[in-house]
C-alpha cells in the first residue's frame, strides 16, 4: 500500500499562556494517508510551526529533503526502512533537534497507519506484548503563582490522583532554573516541605517522583539536597542538572541514593547512549515523538534493557502520545511506567479534548488493548477548533 499524502495540522489552545512553559498548549498532528484512504496519526512535542516546515519544506538535493517529499509514493508498511530513508535524506537539515522531533510525528503516524492497514495493534507488529497492562503515573503541575497555594494545591492534587486510582505520581517542583515560574530565596527548603507533605498525605503505598526541571546549578548542590530527600522514598528525581552536564549527572547518580532520570529533550538512540554510558542515569525518559518516533524509542528501550536501566517515557502532550507510550511499554520489559496528564488535573483543553477516547484507568493501570494501530482517534470538532486558534496567530505579532 503506497503513501498518497502527508498532512500537517498546527493546533493551539485558544487560552494559551505565553508566559507558561507548557508544551501541552500547542501541538502538531501529522496524518499519513494511504492510497486507499486509510489515515495514520502522530504528534510530537516541539514548536509546531518549525516541525511543519521540516515536514513540508521542499529540498533540492538528496540529503536536504523535506520529510513529506521522501514519503510520497513509498510503501506505507515498510516503516523501519522509511525511518532510515527520512533520517539520511534529511541529514543536512539537522540530525538532531527539531528535524528528528518532526520525524518522530511522521514515524508515529506510520506505525498507526501500518497497524490500521493490517487490522492489528502496533505492539503486535513490534514483536508482541510482554504485558497486557501498563502503569501510568499522574504528572502534577499546578498553575499557581503563590508558593503557599502551590504547596496546598500539589498536596490536594496528589490525594485526588490517588482517589482517581493512580498508584504513582510525579511532583513538578520548578522554583529555580529554566522552568521556574516562581523564584524563591530558599527553593530547596520549600520543595522539601512539599515532598514531605505529599508523602504524609498519600501514604507509603503510592510511588512518588520529583521533577526539578534542570534546576540545580551544579552537582555538589544537587548531591547535598538529594541526600536529604532519602527519607521520602522517591522512585526517581528527574532532570536535576542541565541536559548537557553528563559528567555532573554521573556524579549525582553515584554520590546520592535516589535514582536519577533524564532524557525528555533528547533525539535518537545515540544521545541516549551518551546519557546512559557517560551520564550513568538509572532511568531514561524518551519522548516518543521527540526521540524520533516509535521506531527509535524502541531502539532506546532495547539499549536500556541491555544496560540494565529502566525506561519511563515522557508524554507531556495529548492522548496520541500517551497511546504511543503505552504501545512502547507493551513491548519493552524495561519500560515500567508511562507519564500521564490526568484530564481532571490538567489545565490544557488541548490535552483533554483532542483525542475522542483514551484508555481508561482501571485498578491503577491502562489496558494495552488490541485496537488497530495506536488505538486512539481524533475528535474532529476539537481539532478544527484548535487549528482555527492556531491560524489566528499568523502572521505572528511583532514585538
Amino acid at each position: 500500500m503506497r503513501i498518497a499524502d502527508v498532512r500537517t495540522h498546527v493546533l493551539v489552545d485558544p487560552g494559551y499562556d505565553p508566559g507558561s512553559t507548557s508544551s501541552a498548549q500547542d501541538d502538531i498532528v501529522v496524518e499519513v494517508v494511504a492510497e486507499d484512504g486509510t489515515v495514520g496519526i502522530g504528534e510530537t512535542d516541539v514548536n509546531p510551526w518549525i516541525a511543519q516546515a521540516c515536514i513540508e519544506a521542499p529540498g533540492t538535493h538528496t540529503m536536504g529533503l523535506g520529510l513529506r517529499q521522501m514519503l510520497l509514493g513509498q510503501d506505507a508498511t515498510d516503516v523501519e526502512a522509511l525511518w532510515e530513508r527520512l533520517y539520511t535524506g534529511s541529514a543536512m537539515n539537522g540530525r538532531r533537534g527539531a528535524l528528528v522531533h518532526a520525524l518522530g510525528a511522521v514515524d508515529m503516524a506510520l506505525h498507526d497507519l501500518r497497524g490500521k492497514l493490517a487490522g492489528k495493534a502496533c505492539h503486535v507488529l513490534l514483536g508482541g506484548a510482554v504485558r497486557d497492562r501498563v502503569m501510568p503515573y499522574a504528572s502534577l503541575q499546578p498553575e499557581v503563582d503563590d508558593i503557599d497555594r502551590y504547596h496546598e494545591t500539589m498536596v490536594a492534587w496528589a490525594v485526588r490522583a490517588r482517589e482517581l486510582g493512580f498508584r504513582a505520581a510525579k511532583l513538578e517542583c520548578s522554583f529555580s532554573g529554566p522552568y521556574a515560574h516562581m523564584h524563591l530565596k530558599a527553593p530547596w527548603q520549600r520543595i522539601t516541605e512539599i515532598i514531605r507533605s505529599v508523602r504524609r498525605a498519600v501514604g507509603d503505598q503510592m510511588r512518588l517522583m520529583v521533577d526539578v526541571q534542570y534546576a540545580f546549578a551544579d552537582a555538589d548542590t544537587a548531591i547535598g539536597v538529594l541526600r536529604s530527600w532519602e527519607p521520602y522514598d522517591l522512585f526517581f528525581v528527574e532532570t536535576p542538572l542541565a541536559a548537557d552536564d553528563l559528567d555532573g549527572y554521573a556524579r549525582v547518580a553515584a554520590e546520592q541514593p535516589i535514582p536519577v532520570a533524564a532524557g525528555e529533550w533528547l533525539a535518537t538512540r545515540f544521545e541516549f547512549r551518551d546519557l546512559m554510558e557517560r551520564g550513568r542515569v538509572a532511568v531514561v525518559q524518551p519522548d516518543v515523538g521527540r526521540v524520533g518516533g516509535l521506531t527509535e524509542a524502541l531502539r532506546v528501550a532495547r539499549d536500556a534493557e541491555a544496560a540494565g536501566r529502566l525506561v519511563v517515557p515522557h508524554a507531556w502532550k495529548t492522548g496520541i502520545s500517551v497511546a504511543a507510550a503505552v504501545q512502547l511499554a507493551a513491548v519493552s520489559r524495561a519500560c515500567v511506567m508511562v507519564e500521564f496528564l490526568p484530564g481532571a488535573l490538567c489545565a490544557s483543553p488541548l490535552r483533554r479534548e483532542l483525542v475522542a477516547e483514551e484508555p481508561a484507568l482501571r485498578d491503577g493501570f491502562l489496558a494495552v488493548g488490541e485496537a488497530p494501530g495506536l488505538g486512539v482517534a481524533l475528535d474532529a470538532d476539537a481539532m478544527a477548533r484548535f487549528e482555527a486558534a492556531a491560524a489566528r496567530l499568523l502572521p505572528l505579532p511583532s514585538r
